[in-house]
């Protein structure tokens, strides 16, 4: 699945400053240099709300964000404004992606390197590119298929793995949660792969041996991502009418 994107441009003297103490990644760099950086919005109870793309191109800051997520994002952001000069206003700018020679002015996708490259801007022609499989070889989730608003914590979503998160930049909404699950001696649950047989949709519950045990995610062949109990995830397990077992990712 891949989502419609909104890019919406961030302006005023304390833009940095507003999103560093609300997002879980760290925006200082993006003061100095052009750049992009990937973070999550989340509760105070430490759940996902929303991930997205802060960028700087040109001098000119930026989200990207995918267009189911952004208007409640943009209201949830204008609510911690309050007396901060931040401005928000939509770009006239469309989103390119590739893998291989990347264009002038392309920025890498920070979350791995096979994700390749982002271009803002002008549309510009690139050879098509099977996302999802990648994103399920590489455990990187998405929101709709693995990210559940106000359901998933980054940890369980891999988001240290993926840079989309700081463990030294200070406090942020939902710091503390995350913190205390970074210290924990082991995540019982959270993203895995899985060889899959059968037909099974997307959001469907896991099964093993008559108890849940998680929820399928994006499938590409015979492969698929699963939030998963993993203490419980053990032989063959049920989704639908699929079959399912744990699978080694190959990052």
């Amino acid at each position: 699945m891949d989502l419609e994107r909104r890019i919406i441009g961030i302006g005023g003297t304390d833009a940095v400053t507003f999103l560093q103490g609300l997002t879980s990644n760290d925006m200082r760099p993006l003061a100095e240099a052009d750049g992009l950086v990937y973070t999550a919005l989340l509760s105070p109870q430490g759940k996902y709300l929303a991930d997205f793309f802060v960028g700087r191109q040109a001098g000119q800051m930026f989200l990207d964000m995918p267009d189911p997520l952004a208007d409640a994002t943009l209201r949830r952001l204008s609510m911690y404004r309050l007396r901060a000069d931040v401005q928000f206003a939509p770009l006239d700018w469309t989103l390119s992606r590739g893998r291989g020679a990347a264009p002038q002015g392309a920025l890498p996708d920070p979350r791995h390197t096979a994700l390749g490259w982002r271009f803002y801007g002008a549309q510009i022609a690139a050879e098509p590119v099977d996302w999802d499989a990648i994103r399920v070889a590489h455990l990187i989730p998405e929101y709709g298929s693995e990210l559940i608003a106000d359901d998933s914590y980054i940890l369980e979503m891999g988001f240290e793995t993926l840079h989309g998160v700081d463990f030294r930049k200070g406090c942020y909404v939902g710091q503390e949660v995350t913190a205390r699950m970074k210290h924990k001696t082991e995540l019982r649950k959270g993203l895995a792969r899985v060889r899959i047989s059968g037909a099974a949709e997307v959001g469907s519950e896991i099964s093993a041996e008559g108890r849940v045990v998680g929820r399928l995610g994006t499938r590409s062949g015979d492969h698929a991502l699963a939030w998963l109990r993993l203490d419980r995830a053990n032989g063959v397990m049920q989704a639908g009418e699929a079959q399912l077992s744990l699978d080694v990712a190959s990052d």
